[in-house]
């Protein structure tokens, strides 16, 4: 059994730990922005991080009005551009914290005046030391090139922060995560079953609007960098606007649709893809019941969700499936060609 799928496995307790340790550190937090609170916020990270922070764009602003912008780093790194960080918030997210160019990018924000906040899960990496505030992600050693408990874990942190900020967000549905996680475990029977019939992919679309558009980034990638899948990703939206003229019969097309405000769009997107005789599977769970007359493939998670609290559990199943394909295909998700587990860039 892989590395991958045994860390996968760990997240309700990665989960639970990182709540219980890093929930105080929020309070903390939420008293200094109540009289200080940022009139910008920029995220910056690489890689499964950077999707976390995609995700953290979506809910920050969502959740406080305040406007999120994802950092640029090579406007540091190479063109050593000047940029006012005036009454900005700057955070960066990094499994290892030893990303160069995302800590490059929070010492010049905190050397510019910005509060900054650093969500790593090694607590004596660099960027726990050049952050004034630290979000610590108790996820133990990952051992897998491949990240899964850290990603879930920095976008626990993201819900943390939106609270630090002042986000009407009620912390006792903060602790049903873990739970809801462990239930989106029992799925994997279902899924090794299901990832079979897609042995011999090597092309496909990830799609997802809103708060799911970061986990339709980080399933392609995981799909990417386990299985050696072209996967592109994009939102439901996007995706009408051109990207679908390549869909033909048995086109494999992965779509996150949980109920709320994005599923009329994600249905629509649906008729289309069946007009056209797409290989689809969707990912939802019980509280989507105008899906379910669809009687289209589909992972359905065995509880019913929250649209805002959808995004973890919803990434659970894509794990299992990314890590469970490798295996039908016989490769090791644990140590992809050509990809190390810190990568430093600038």
């Amino acid at each position: 059994m892989s590395k991958m799928l045994n860390e996968v496995r760990e997240q309700p307790s990665a989960l639970d730990r990182t709540l219980r340790s890093e929930l105080k550190k929020a309070e903390k937090l939420r008293a200094i922005f109540s009289k200080n609170r940022p009139k910008l916020i920029m995220l910056a990270a690489r890689g499964t991080s950077d999707n976390a922070a995609q995700l953290g764009r979506y809910l920050l602003e969502l959740t406080t009005g305040i406007p999120v912008s994802l950092s640029a780093p090579s406007l540091f790194t190479l063109y050593n551009a000047p940029v006012d960080f005036t009454s900005t918030l700057c955070v960066a997210i990094s499994q290892s914290g030893e990303s160069t160019d995302t800590n490059i990018v929070l010492e010049r924000a905190r050397a510019g005046g910005a509060i900054t906040i650093g969500v790593t899960n090694e607590e004596s990496s660099s960027m726990a030391r050049l952050a004034e505030h630290v979000f610590l992600v108790r996820a133990g050693k990952e051992k897998s090139v491949a990240a899964t408990k850290t990603y879930t874990g920095q976008v626990l942190c993201m819900y943390l922060l939106a609270y630090a900020l002042g986000a009407d967000l009620d912390v006792d549905d903060f602790r049903r995560i873990p739970e809801w996680v462990a239930q989106s475990l029992t799925l994997e029977p279902e899924i090794t079953e299901r990832a079979e019939r897609y042995r011999f992919m090597d092309h496909a679309v990830v799609s997802g609007r809103g708060l799911n558009y970061a986990n339709a980034f980080e399933f392609a990638l995981k799909l990417m960098e386990t299985c050696y899948v072209v996967a592109e990703r994009f939102s439901s939206a996007d995706f009408q606007h051109g990207p679908i003229a390549m869909v033909g019969q048995s086109f494999p097309m992965f779509l996150f649709t949980p109920g709320g405000v994005t599923w009329p769009g994600m249905r629509d997107m649906i008729a289309k893809l069946t007009t056209l005789k797409a290989e689809t599977l969707l990912i939802r769970d019980q509280s989507n019941k105008e899906a379910a007359k669809l009687k289209a493939r589909e992972i359905v998670l065995p509880m019913s969700l929250p649209e805002l609290y959808t995004p973890i559990p919803y990434i659970i199943p894509a794990q299992l499936f990314a890590g469970r394909l490798a295996a039908v295909k016989g490769l090791n998700p644990d140590q992809p060609r050509t990809i190390q587990k810190v990568t430093q860039t600038l």
